[in-house]
C-alpha cells in the first residue's frame, strides 16, 4: 500500500479544509459574542480552530494530511476575510505542524480517540506558543493566564479532539469515507 498523497487526497483534504475555512470564520462571530462574558469563556470554543487537522487525518489516514488541511483551512478563512489577516495562516501552519507531528509519532497508524485528543492538545500548545510570540497573553498574571490555559486546552480537547473523532465516526457509519480510504487487510477477508 503507497503511503504517499495521490492527487485525490489532496483535493478530498481542501475541500475538507475550505468547509473548515467556512466554519472557522463563521466561529469568529461566535468567539467575539462570547468574549465580553469575561472569565476567557471565549477559550473554551477557541478549539474549534484546531478540528480540520484532526478530521482529515482521521478521514484519510495518511502523512500530511493534518499540516495540509490546516493551513488550507487558515487561507480559506484568510480569504474570506479573517479579523485575523496574515497571521491566521502562520497559526495554521504551526497548528497543522504539531497535529501532524503527534500523527508521525504513532507511526500514522492510530486513528482513535486518544492520538485525536494529543493531536488536538498540541495544537492548542501550538497556538499558545503564538500567542507568547505575537505578545497577546504574556502580560496575564499567574492567575489570568492560568484560567486561560484551561479554558484554552478544555475546549481544544472537546471540539479538535473528540468532536471531530465523532465527526468521522458518523462519517465513517454513513460509508462516505469508504471512498477515499485505501482498502485494508481487514477489507478484503470480509470479501472471503
Amino acid at each position: 500500500m503507497k503511503k504517499g498523497l495521490k492527487l485525490t487526497d489532496i483535493l478530498v483534504t481542501i475541500v475538507i479544509a475550505v468547509a473548515f475555512g467556512i466554519v472557522y470564520i463563521l466561529w469568529g462571530s461566535i468567539y467575539y459574542s462570547v468574549k465580553p462574558l469575561g472569565l476567557h469563556l471565549d477559550q473554551l470554543i477557541y478549539g474549534m480552530w484546531f478540528i480540520a487537522g484532526p478530521v482529515a487525518f482521521l478521514i484519510l489516514r495518511k502523512p500530511g494530511v493534518a499540516l495540509l488541511a490546516e493551513i488550507a483551512a487558515a487561507s480559506g478563512e484568510f480569504f474570506l476575510g479573517s479579523p485575523w489577516g496574515l497571521t491566521v495562516l502562520l497559526y495554521g501552519v504551526v497548528q497543522g505542524l504539531f497535529a501532524e507531528l503527534v500523527f508521525m509519532g504513532f507511526k500514522y497508524k492510530k486513528f482513535n480517540m486518544s492520538v485525536a485528543v494529543l493531536a488536538a492538545i498540541a495544537s492548542c500548545l501550538a497556538s499558545v506558543i503564538m500567542d507568547f510570540a505575537y505578545g497577546e497573553i504574556g502580560a496575564l498574571s499567574t492567575w489570568n493566564l492560568s484560567l486561560f490555559m484551561i479554558a484554552r486546552f478544555v475546549g481544544s480537547i472537546f471540539f479538535a479532539g473528540v468532536t471531530a473523532y465523532y465527526l468521522v465516526k458518523v462519517l465513517e457509519a454513513t460509508g462516505v469515507t469508504n471512498l477515499v480510504r485505501p482498502v485494508s487487510n481487514k477489507d478484503y477477508a470480509e470479501l472471503d
